[in-house]
């Protein structure tokens, strides 16, 4: 009874202080909100929706199951996950945080996953997007092409240790059981088809409702992950005015020390333990370290994730009454192998010999760069992601706008 006590009491404080240091500066609530804005407006919702929408329809027309059938021999003896989650690993991959989150807690919704399946797939398949990691960082903040590969290399097979560790969670218990008897006798991919029939014939819904359904459910999605990155981008400019980081960076500087890193690191580094996008910034303008020093520490937070994306994850898994520890767990066993297959890579490859590529100069980021797929996808982000955010958010109204004019009519009827 005390310890709820105290909690309440934490939790009322912490809001009353946020509130006072809002009204104490506006000017940097605003400069934070426009931040988070720009970031989701430009980026986050233009690049996460079509892959959200994908993802729910292809659950619902069985495709999924499709897939998971054929990949059940690589994931059941690796992850010991059923083979639906080598589609959430590829989709959670490919389009980024926190969409491994979104699809594993959609299959567990739908019968596909049990809650320990779930928690593990959760725990490995939310990552980067190679958009991000090669464009954004790389490029965007290092002026060095070549370190996306770099990043990307440890970003991504740390990944994969992590869902190899998570396979011993729960370990005890058994995989749901899928098949009927005799079905091990069958072709695997007559199975595989003879699924995805079975899956789509039993999906009642008209075409119309169902793809209807997937832009709402997306979209509301999207529109809570816009309001965390919002929320966390302020936040992370408050603590800055008000002397919180430079002061939580102190005792940061202290375990830097130990492993040799520079104390300048230490700032950008509980930055990005806020949000990612603007820590790595940070860290690619410390002139003072090494270049390996700041992507080691960059591969930190890449693998960590930052708190934005794990308040993002949390209330997405929540409304399925997911479990949050397996994820946290799983950023902090890749917060700590990121570094440590960087330094293998880096030695692996020789990178000594492209350091040299990181100048900071009056050159614009992007010159050196500017004919690459990943410059051209970050600058049509840029250009015409406002534009397809509004559209969608139209279409989004419409949508309501209707189900609503429909619900007035049947008690009618």
């Amino acid at each position: 009874m005390k310890k709820n006590y105290l909690t309440t009491i934490f939790i009322s404080l912490t809001l009353i202080f946020i509130t006072f240091t809002l009204i104490c500066y506006p000017h940097v609530a605003l400069q934070g909100s426009k931040r988070g804005l720009n970031i989701w407006w430009e980026i986050v919702f233009p690049s996460l929706l079509p892959f959200f929408i994908l993802s729910d329809l292809l659950i619902c027309f069985g495709i999924v199951n499709f897939i998971g059938v054929l990949l059940e021999p690589l994931m059941k003896p690796l992850f010991k996950v059923p083979g639906v989650g080598g589609f959430v690993w590829a989709m959670g991959m490919a389009s980024g945080f926190p969409a491994g989150a979104k699809i594993s807690t959609n299959l567990y919704k739908d019968g596909e996953l049990t809650k320990v399946e779930a928690e593990r797939l959760i725990s490995f398949t939310n990552s980067s997007n190679p958009l991000f990691i090669f464009a954004a960082v790389s490029v965007g903040f290092f002026n060095n092409r070549h370190l996306g590969i770099l990043f990307a290399l440890s970003h991504y097979i740390s990944n994969a240790i992590v869902g190899l560790i998570m396979r011993f969670y729960h370990s005890n218990e058994t995989m749901k059981y899928r098949h009927t008897r005799g079905q091990h006798k069958e072709n695997r991919l007559i199975r595989a088809f003879r699924v995805l029939h079975m899956k789509r014939t039993n999906e009642k819904r008209p075409v119309g409702k169902i793809l209807g359904d997937a832009i709402v459910t997306s979209i509301q999605t999207l529109l809570m992950i816009g309001g965390f990155i919002i929320t966390f981008s302020v936040l992370n400019k408050l603590l800055f005015e008000i002397g919180f980081i430079t002061f939580f960076s102190h005792f940061i500087e202290g375990i830097f020390s130990f492993f040799s890193f520079h104390k300048d690191l230490a700032p950008p580094f509980v930055s990005g333990l806020f949000e990612i996008t603007l820590g790595s910034q940070l860290i690619s303008e410390v002139t003072q370290s090494s270049l390996l020093q700041q992507v080691m520490i960059t591969s930190v937070l890449l693998g960590f994730g930052g708190l934005s994306i794990h308040a993002q994850v949390a209330s997405i898994i929540s409304e399925a009454g997911l479990r949050f520890k397996p994820y946290f767990f799983g950023r902090i066993i890749q917060a700590i192998l990121s570094p440590i297959l960087i330094v293998i890579f880096w030695r692996l490859l020789n990178f000594n010999e492209l350091s040299s590529e990181h100048i900071h100069s009056t050159i614009p980021t992007f010159n050196f760069f500017e004919d690459t797929i990943p410059h051209m996808l970050s600058n049509s982000l840029s250009n015409y992601g406002p534009i397809f955010t509004l559209i969608s958010l139209y279409v989004y109204i419409i949508i309501l706008l209707i189900k609503i004019l429909k619900k007035k009519k049947e008690p009618q009827a």
